[in-house]
């Protein structure tokens, strides 16, 4: 196959001699007649589209004869701005000059992925706060300057200017956005407190999932990117631990793929090998904290969102430290 457009779930593409050289996105772009190349760039960085079976860079260039396979369930459509539903439920903890932090709940993806979609957090901001519209990476994620997976629950940091969102953006890419998460995982021999160096990359077999490089040679085959999971045991239950993680910017499913790494998967975290949980019916991750000292057009804030029941019933928490985080059943 060579040019066509780009509608099936799973399309291939063989490299022209005409796009000998070119660069992976600007060879896509042309060969996938009905993907752009902005959403090309975000594919590639994610991992769907693929060279000869393997993933690359979008900078890095084709030859004549390579296959290029794009999994389009895997493209957003992010040209396609999110449908505003006002009476969507949306939890705000806190509203200032230039800055919104939400609370979404688990289940509720961040953003849509096709146009039309509703359901999103994207689609209750909008439609609570229109102006948020041509905000943000692009117009189906408003305002959101960064996103937590579906069944992630927790607080969810939202621009309410293209100021804000530019002072945002680059305050967390220099690690001055202070995020924390809870999470359960399995009590045994889990050392109090720790830190998780493993270096991340696109899984080779799962698009599903990341994979954390634990050996060198993993890291020279998979060019993987730096990350750093900073952990403490808040208290210990059987079987479970109650975990806060300190993080500044975290890549995609990188807390879940680490504690997987440390053989310690997060409780209900099945796609990382955790144990299923009917009770919580999700991975138990929660976006419990969110700070920043503030800048001009940007309030200060720090935010703080109790644990959710279904994960506080799992685990008997006392607040034995000066330190501890609030457990509520909220």
């Amino acid at each position: 196959m060579v040019e066509k457009n780009a509608n099936e779930a799973n399309s291939e593409f063989t490299v022209p001699e005409r796009l000998n050289g070119e660069r992976l996105d600007r060879a896509a772009a042309q060969l996938a007649t009905g993907l752009s190349r902005a959403r090309l760039k975000r594919a590639i960085e994610g991992g769907a589209v693929r060279v000869n079976g393997k993933r690359r860079p979008k900078g890095a260039t084709v030859a004549t004869g390579d296959v290029i396979a794009i999994d389009t369930t895997q493209v957003s459509d992010a040209d396609s701005p999110a449908e505003a539903t006002p009476d969507e439920p949306l939890l705000v903890g806190f509203e200032g000059e230039g800055v919104l932090v939400v609370d979404k709940p688990a289940g509720q993806p961040t953003a849509p992925l096709r146009a039309g979609e509703t359901g999103a957090l994207a689609n209750a901001l909008v439609g609570r706060y229109p102006e948020l519209a041509g905000i943000g990476y692009s117009a189906r994620e408003p305002g959101l300057v960064h996103r937590l997976d579906t069944d992630t629950s927790g607080l969810v940091l939202v621009a309410r200017t293209k100021e804000a969102f530019e002072v945002l953006r680059a305050a967390l890419k220099e690690d001055r956005i202070e995020k924390r998460y809870l999470l359960l995982c399995a009590s045994a021999d889990l050392p109090d407190e720790g830190s998780i160096e493993f270096p991340i990359a696109n899984h080779p077999k799962d698009q599903r999932r990341v994979y954390p490089c634990i050996h060198p040679r993993d890291v020279m085959r998979y060019a993987p990117r730096p990350a750093s999971t900073f952990y403490r045991v808040v208290q210990r239950g059987s079987p479970w631990a109650l975990v806060e993680v300190t993080v500044s910017r975290a890549l995609r499913h990188q807390i879940r793929a680490h504690f997987a790494a440390i053989d310690h998967p997060l409780a209900g975290d099945v796609l990382y090998g955790g144990a299923e949980i009917r009770s919580l019916g999700r991975h138990a991750l929660h976006a419990s904290r969110i700070a920043f000292t503030g800048a001009p057009g940007v309030a200060k804030f720090d935010v703080t969102s109790p644990l959710p029941p279904a994960m506080a019933s799992l685990v008997t928490v006392t607040a034995d430290s000066p330190d501890a985080p609030e457990i509520e059943q909220t």
